[in-house]
C-alpha cells in the first residue's frame, strides 16, 4: 500500500516539473501566456519540440515505471492520472500549469497502445486540416510559409477534444481492464476541467455571454483566440 501511495505522489512531483521554464531559462527567455508557443517563437523550433518530448516523458515514465515493476493496474492507471495532474496543476507553480493534453496522449499510449493509436485519428486529420492552407500557401510563395506552428486553428484543440470523448469507449470495444476505461474517462474530465478553468477568469472580466465562452473552451480549448480556419 506503502509503495503504491508513494509511486502515485512521486508521478504527481514528477508531472510538476517546470521543463518549460527551464528549456526558457537555458535560452533566457520570458514565457507568458500559453507557453508551447512561447518556447517556439521565442527560443526555437528545437526547443519547441523538446518542450512536447518532455512532456510526453513525463507521461509515458511513470506508467512503464508501474508496470515494470509489476503494480495492479490500479495503481498504474492512477500514476498516469497522477503525472497529468502534476502537468495541469504542478506544485512548483504554484498550481497553475499547462492544459496537459501531449502528456495525456502520452499516458494513453503508454497505458492502453492499441485505443490509444486508434484514437489518435482525429488529431492527425485536425494536424493535416491545420497544416494544408500553409502548405498550399508555400507552393503559392505568399501567406504564412510555416507548416508547423503559425497562428493557433480551431481544428487541433477539436480533433483532442473528439480523441479523449472516444478513448474510453474504444479501450472497452478493444477488451481493455476495466481499471483502464475508468482512467481514460477520468482523464477525459481532467482535460475539460481544465479548458474549463484555465485562465477563465480573464474571458469572464470580458464580460461576454458565459454560455458562449465555456462552449468555446471546452471545444476549442479557450474562449478568445485568433484563429486562422
Amino acid at each position: 500500500m506503502w509503495a503504491d501511495f508513494i509511486l502515485v505522489i512521486g508521478s504527481y512531483i514528477f508531472g510538476s516539473i517546470p521543463h518549460l521554464s527551464l528549456l526558457a531559462k537555458l535560452r533566457r527567455v520570458e514565457l507568458s501566456g500559453d507557453f508551447h508557443e512561447n518556447l517556439w517563437y521565442r527560443a526555437g523550433r528545437i526547443f519547441g519540440v523538446m518542450g512536447v518530448a518532455g512532456e510526453f516523458i513525463k507521461g509515458a515514465l511513470p506508467v512503464l515505471v508501474a508496470k515494470g515493476l509489476g503494480f495492479c493496474p490500479a495503481t498504474v492507471a492512477l500514476t498516469g492520472l497522477a503525472a497529468v495532474c502534476g502537468q495541469m496543476w504542478p506544485v512548483f507553480s504554484r498550481f497553475d500549469g499547462e492544459k496537459g493534453n501531449s502528456i495525456a496522449l502520452a499516458v494513453v499510449i503508454a497505458l492502453a497502445p492499441v485505443p490509444g493509436l486508434v484514437a489518435v485519428i482525429p488529431i492527425i486529420i485536425a494536424l493535416i486540416v491545420r497544416a494544408l492552407p500553409r502548405l498550399i500557401a508555400r507552393f503559392r510563395q505568399s501567406g504564412d510559409k510555416s507548416i508547423i506552428g503559425g497562428s493557433y486553428s480551431r481544428s487541433l484543440p477539436v480533433g483532442m477534444f473528439i480523441c479523449f470523448l472516444i478513448l474510453p469507449f474504444v479501450s472497452w470495444y478493444c477488451g481493455e481492464t476495466v481499471e483502464i476505461v475508468w482512467c481514460l474517462s477520468a482523464l477525459f474530465v481532467l482535460i475539460m476541467t481544465r479548458r474549463l478553468t484555465a485562465g477563465l477568469r480573464e474571458d469572464l472580466k470580458a464580460r461576454g455571454d458565459i454560455g458562449s465562452i465555456l462552449l468555446k473552451r471546452l471545444l476549442y480549448d479557450r474562449a478568445t483566440a485568433r484563429w486562422r480556419q
